[in-house]
């Protein structure tokens, strides 16, 4: 089922080399979950009449989202160095701050792309479509088991399933006893 989604993205979106790039940093099983979330986010951007540029930005964002994902405290905090001690506490939080460094490097200079990346981890505002398609998919991709109606709903509505995703990971920090980053509230 993977490899004929992942053949599905690169015959679509000139993804092939990052593809390369971030299967070389990632477990396999954190590869298939970036080609579900890239082939849900590029969906869900069509479903809700996303312009074509926008598709193509979803796609490479959400390749690339969790390039940084599987790397140590250590590998993470030097490609993106903590800003408040919530980060220096729970260095994973800097997993979308390190993929879009890691981005900048590979040559990615589009903004709406790299604020998406680094924007899934903490949340985006809510006119940034590109980064909402990348959230939701990340949250609710088939292979999580779970927000099955964030999936459904992000096929009619991408603003109603971003604030349901959103609610949904608040109410899961908190359930578990997890800290909450003051972005992911703003």
């Amino acid at each position: 089922h993977i490899e004929g989604l992942l053949e599905d993205i690169t015959q679509a979106f000139p993804v092939d080399r990052y593809l390369e790039h971030v299967r070389s940093l990632v477990s396999p099983g954190r590869f298939e979950h970036i080609v579900r979330v890239t082939d849900m986010a590029v969906r869900s951007a069509r479903a809700n009449g996303l312009s074509q540029e926008q598709v193509e930005q979803v796609a490479l964002a959400a390749v690339l989202h969790d390039a940084a994902r599987d790397m140590t405290d250590e590998e993470l905090m030097e490609l993106a160095p903590p800003e408040m001690e919530l980060e220096r506490r729970h260095p994973l939080a800097l997993h979308g701050r390190a993929a879009r460094a890691l981005a900048l490097r590979w040559g990615v200079q589009d903004e709406a792309v790299l604020g998406a990346i680094e924007g899934h981890v903490f949340g985006v505002p809510q006119d940034e479509l590109v980064g909402m398609a990348v959230s939701v998919a990340d949250v609710s991709e088939e292979g999580r088991g779970v927000n099955e109606r964030i999936r459904e709903l992000a096929m009619t509505d991408l603003a109603a399933a971003y604030q349901l995703a959103v609610r949904a990971k608040v109410d899961y920090l908190r359930r578990t006893g997890k800290e909450i980053h003051p972005d992911t509230m703003a």
